[in-house]
């Protein structure tokens, strides 16, 4: 895989998501594309993802599976794809000397505060991935944010420093790749990074009517399934779509 990847920037796009995927059509190689002002924005579950025009990372990039050193992957395995896009996040925040956590399935937090979200839609051919598109939205610059947000937090709210986007978005671009190369043999650190691990916290069971609960983060299973460990001691997995955590503000 190529370390610099060419990369179109846009004042304005509706969605990083969907431009990267019209920007991909025809080609074998990788694209990426960034946004200045992203107004539409799309999260898990549907969410929104608020971000402060020219403050930020918001970029997507389209990955194609055994190819440009990227190995091929079976659709049953496709979580490792979060695992390596979260890695790569938090390994760069690392390297700026911030101290990461990935909060399940692919956020990444500084103690209890959010500092970026990552959206991976996946396209399958047969039993295999056949080209992913990884969103990810990371605050950098900002130090003021909407209400609507509980719990956010930015590189420079963290350091006190201010960065040059078009300058810090190669070196994340570079972890990314390194990241991407290594797919499917991340399992073991991706559960040894995860925010809450081993510390009793609260989540609603909403396969229950989203009845709370205490327990903790064992792990996460190989098919990314979250495994919580009541209070009472029962070992229980979770999809996305059945939990959730929550957040002290």
């Amino acid at each position: 895989m190529k370390e610099s990847l060419s990369v179109i920037w846009l004042d304005e796009v509706d969605s990083t998501n969907s431009e990267a995927l019209a920007a991909a059509d025809g080609s074998d190689g990788m694209s990426v594309v960034a946004a200045v002002r992203q107004i539409s924005g799309r999260g898990r579950r549907g969410s929104r993802w608020l971000s402060s025009p020219g403050m930020n990372l918001t970029f997507s990039l389209v990955v194609r599976y055994g190819r440009n050193g990227v190995p091929a992957i079976a659709a049953r395995d496709q979580f490792a794809i979060s695992e390596a896009a979260s890695l790569a996040v938090a390994d760069y925040l690392a390297g700026n000397g911030i101290e990461a956590k990935v909060k399940w399935p692919n956020d990444i937090y500084v103690n209890d505060r959010k500092i970026c979200g990552i959206l991976i839609e996946n396209s399958l051919s047969g039993s295999s991935v056949s080209r992913s598109v990884i969103g990810i939205g990371l605050d950098v610059n900002q130090k003021d944010f909407p209400p609507e947000i509980p719990n956010p937090t930015s590189m420079s709210l963290l350091t006190g420093n201010e960065y040059d986007l078009r300058a810090e978005l190669p070196r994340l671009l570079e972890n990314l790749c390194a990241s991407l190369r290594r797919l499917g043999t991340q399992h073991e650190e991706f559960c040894g990074r995860l925010y809450l691990k081993d510390v009793i916290s609260e989540y609603s069971d909403l396969t229950c009517g989203g009845l709370s609960f205490r327990g903790r983060i064992r792990g996460v299973s190989p098919v990314g399934m979250l495994l919580i460990e009541k209070e009472e001691g029962e070992l229980k997995e979770f999809a996305f779509n059945e939990i959730k955590y929550v957040i002290q503000t």
